[in-house]
Formats: structure tokens, C-alpha cells, sequence
């Protein structure tokens, strides 16, 4: 769900909770219908009640094709129209004046938590998605990063499986934004990280890791893989002409640096080599990636290489 967009995801979560609202409703009133012997709704016994009701059609419209790709979503619909038929058993018991069973009752009910802890473990998740994303390029940010990092490296301790992270850092950023200006440097890191999210496998991450660097995971990757994914998205990002009015655009290229999950070292360790790593690239002319070696100088000071040519103009 990395490639819905925040304003997407705070309209996808208001409507959720709308969704949820009138699902408890429903609920409120059928329960009311089967205890004071009421007349039903025939929407509720038909056999597509799951459609009809508000929450279906909310489930049933317009949603982002990645909502409706992941798996809590998916699982919603299968408790959501199993409680659905259930209910309409004891509507129509309750019409026919006749005592539902406790096992019925029990069935129904069950089926109700089930579909709530679906609902409310998506609704979680939204919302952590929501809460730790960057706000200007839609990356998460680093609020969780340094948490995965270390459940990733967890299982690489166990050889469950590899892990390999990049640091990425756009080549001559502060020439952008002194050529161009800030809303033009911030639209470059708009587009990069949406070409990079449409181009990683679900289960990669990127994470904004300060002002134009990114850290990327890709977890069951080792580093002839990654080095392979990163030089298909170097090349890529290097041909893509970013707008910044209605006669400019620009083209910048970015520099990577490239190592893997150790489990005899820190999460933190694995970090600098990424960024030693890193530096290496950028010393070698940018617009590379580099793999680190224990010969590579640590980072002391953050410093960058000195810069040698400037973003091109088309």
C-alpha cells in the first residue's frame, strides 16, 4: 500500500470510518429487529445483502487498486458476507416465530468479531502507514525505520533469510535548489520517490533518511541482486525529466551506497558501511552505486565529495 498517496490514504481512512459507523448501526438494528420481533429489511435476506448494505457498498466502490490488493482487505469480504448470511438465518427464525438455536446465535456472533478484528487490524495498519509517512515525498520516515531494520536483521541472525539496504543521495541537490529554487528541489524528490516506490517489490521499503538521502531495505535480496535493482533503478531515474514550469525541466542523477545485514554488527554499523559505501560512489564521479568493503574509509563528518559537475537542464 506504499503507492497510495497520503491525501488518498486520509480520504481512504475517513471513509473507513464512516464504513465502520454505519456497519455498527446495522448491526444495532438487526439485533433489534430479531429480539422485538420487527419486520426485517428484505435487503438483509436477499443473497446479495453484503453488496446492499452501506459497509458494502463502501467495500464495493472506488478504492485504490493496492487496497484492494492487500491481504486484510481481501479477508473482509469472506467474514463479511459469512455474517451476512448468518444474520439473515435468524431474521427470518425471528420472523417465523421461531427460537433461534444458541449455536446459530454463537455463529453469528463469531462471525461479527472475526470481521471486526479484520476491519480494525486494516484500519490500524492505515493509519501507521499514514502517521509514518514523510510528508512532502510519501516515503515512510524514520519514526519505525530503525524497528524494522532490526526485525529484518533478527531473521538474518536466524538464516531465515538475507538482507541488503542502500542508502541513496541525489547527486548536487543543493545546485537544484539554488538553480531552481526549494519548490522545484522538493518536486524532484516528489518524483524520485514515486518512480522508486512503482518500481520496488512489495515487500522493499523506502525511508526518507535526511533531506535528500533515502534508505532503502530489501529484504531476501543479497547483494548481486540488489546491486542488479539498484543499477535498473539508477538508470531509470537518470532518464526521467522532472518539470519544474512550463518550459523547464531537469534531470539529475543519484549515487548509492550498498551493503548487507550483518548479524555479528549493529543495525547501526550496517548503516554507516551503507553510507562509507556511499561516499565511495560520490568520490568515484556519482551517478554509481557502490558495494562497501571493509578498505572503505568510516564516515567521520557526513561530508560529501567535492562536486565536479551540476544537474543538466532540458
Amino acid at each position: 500500500m506504499l503507492n497510495i498517496g497520503k491525501q488518498e490514504l486520509q480520504t481512504t481512512l475517513q471513509q473507513l470510518d464512516q464504513a465502520i459507523y454505519n456497519h455498527e448501526q446495522w448491526s444495532k438494528d438487526l439485533t433489534r429487529s430479531i429480539i422485538c420481533r420487527l419486520p426485517y429489511d428484505n435487503r438483509d435476506i436477499a443473497d446479495d445483502a453484503h453488496h446492499q448494505c452501506r459497509f458494502g457498498q463502501w467495500y464495493y466502490g472506488t478504492r485504490p487498486q493496492a487496497l484492494r490488493d492487500h491481504p486484510a482487505f481481501v479477508a473482509i469480504e469472506t467474514e463479511h458476507r459469512h455474517m451476512h448470511q448468518l444474520g439473515a438465518q435468524l431474521l427470518l427464525a425471528a420472523a417465523n416465530e421461531a427460537l433461534g438455536s444458541p449455536r446459530d446465535y454463537d455463529s453469528f456472533t463469531n462471525a461479527a468479531d472475526r470481521l471486526h478484528l479484520e476491519i480494525y487490524s486494516l484500519k490500524k495498519e492505515l493509519e501507521e502507514l499514514l502517521n509514518n509517512r514523510d510528508a512532502l515525498t510519501g516515503a515512510e520516515n524514520r519514526t519505525s525505520m530503525l524497528t524494522r531494520l532490526r526485525e529484518l536483521r533478527e531473521l538474518v541472525k536466524r538464516g531465515i533469510q538475507e538482507c541488503s539496504i542502500v542508502i541513496m543521495d541525489l547527486d548536487h541537490f543543493k545546485t537544484v535548489n539554488d538553480t531552481y529554487g526549494h519548490p522545484a528541489g522538493d518536486q524532484v524528490l516528489v518524483a524520485w520517490v514515486s518512480y522508486i516506490k512503482q518500481h520496488l517489490r512489495p515487500y522493499d521499503r523506502v525511508y526518507r533518511y535526511g533531506g535528500e538521502e533515502f534508505l532503502l531495505s530489501f529484504p531476501s535480496t543479497n547483494l548481486q541482486t540488489v546491486q542488479d535493482i539498484i543499477e535498473r533503478i539508477r538508470k531509470g531515474l537518470s532518464a526521467v525529466a522532472i518539470g519544474v514550469d512550463e518550459t523547464r525541466a531537469i534531470m539529475v542523477t543519484a549515487s548509492f551506497g550498498i551493503t548487507i545485514l550483518e548479524p555479528s554488527v549493529s543495525v547501526e554499523e550496517s548503516i554507516n558501511r551503507a553510507d562509507s559505501a556511499l561516499y565511495a560512489a560520490k568520490k568515484a564521479g556519482r551517478n554509481r552505486g557502490c558495494i562497501w568493503d571493509p578498505t572503505m574509509t568510516p564516515i567521520q563528518d557526513g561530508g560529501d565529495a567535492p562536486q565536479d559537475t551540476i544537474a543538466g537542464e532540458i
